[in-house]
């Protein structure tokens, strides 16, 4: 049997990262899953994110959600939309600046190429310090590529 595994991708630009996976699913029913706050912790493979809080069922563009999190000690974190094109993009951010984004790309025949990547390079002072204090950019490649097979499992189901 072999292990299912994420493309990390190579990035130049500091303070970014990305993930990219093929799911055997239809982008559709993939972005049903990301634009669903209350899904979130299903596949977060970090095991930081708890549960959602507040936002609505379907996410878009300018829409905020909050979301019980956990890094040590347990915090909440409230994220806007600020970007959405139904089963294509979804991105959000919070009051740090960076954001997450989800890209689809449906390749045919019911596959769906998964691009999730994290962006910090143009983020205030204090939080590239936050960052670099935290170690996040040294993990979040792997719990990015973590959390696209979790997805990929939950959407191949």
């Amino acid at each position: 049997m072999s292990r299912v595994r994420a493309q990390i991708l190579p990035s130049e630009i500091p303070n970014t990262a990305a993930a990219r996976i093929t799911i055997n699913a239809p982008a559709a029913k993939i972005f049903d899953l990301l634009a669903n706050p209350r899904n979130h912790h299903l596949f977060d493979g970090s095991g930081t994110v708890k549960k959602a809080i507040s936002g609505p069922e379907r996410l878009s563009l300018g829409a905020t959600f909050s979301m019980s999190m956990q890094i040590k000690l347990p915090y909440r974190i409230k994220n806007t939309v600020v970007a959405f094109e139904d089963d294509k993009k979804i991105s959000w951010c919070h009051l740090m600046k960076w954001t997450w984004t989800y890209e689809l790309e449906d390749l045919g025949i019911g596959s769906t190429q998964v691009t999730e990547s994290f962006d910090a390079s143009h983020i205030a002072p204090f939080a590239r310090w936050w960052l670099q204090k935290t170690g996040a950019m040294a993990h979040n490649p792997k719990w990015m590529a973590k959390s696209l097979v979790a997805l990929k499992a939950i959407c191949e189901s």
